[in-house]
């Protein structure tokens, strides 16, 4: 029988360090740092969109993203929306831009609006529920904002509604 390496769990050692920003209209860039560490690390983030608080992870990190599903007790086949900081953080995530597309994230992005892809091979199948395409929004927040280009990863975090 092979022994499992404790090498994997240490790297994936569930960071506990609670980072509270009170005052969202402010950056605070000390802060957001540690969080956006935190997001690389493979652990969890609540962080602000233009309309609720998420709970995000690591959208490329499939261990991260499960991590939501348990704390948020989400069934995993619900896909979670992968939030982007800049139109470039795009293109790895998806296999195609359609043209409509286009004009609409140049209409209404950063905000709210939120638009389902066909997934790329770098996006894991445990932060779209299974699916093949991938939800992905640019938030407005300048919080949210700052914290993604931070981390430079795009931040998986579930919809307003679930």
């Amino acid at each position: 029988m092979k022994r499992k390496s404790h090498k994997r769990r240490e790297q994936r050692k569930m960071v506990t360090e609670r980072i509270i920003i009170e005052d969202t209209s402010q950056i605070d860039l000390k802060k957001l740092e540690k969080a956006a560490a935190i997001l690389r690390e493979g652990g969890l983030v609540a962080f602000p969109t233009e309309t609720v608080y998420g709970l995000g992870a690591n959208a490329l990190d499939e261990e991260a993203a499960k991590k939501i599903y348990a704390a948020k007790g989400r069934p995993s086949d619900n896909p979670l929306i992968a939030h982007i900081a800049d139109f470039s953080d795009l293109k790895p995530l998806v296999a195609e831009i359609p043209e409509t597309a286009k004009k609409l994230m140049e209409a209404f992005w950063p905000g709210p609006l939120t638009m389902i892809f066909p997934k790329s091979d770098a996006v894991p199948y445990g932060t779209t529920g299974g699916l093949d395409t991938v939800a992905v929004r640019m938030p407005s927040d300048p919080v949210a904002m700052t914290l993604i280009r931070l981390s430079g990863v795009p931040v998986a975090a579930p919809s307003a509604n679930t």
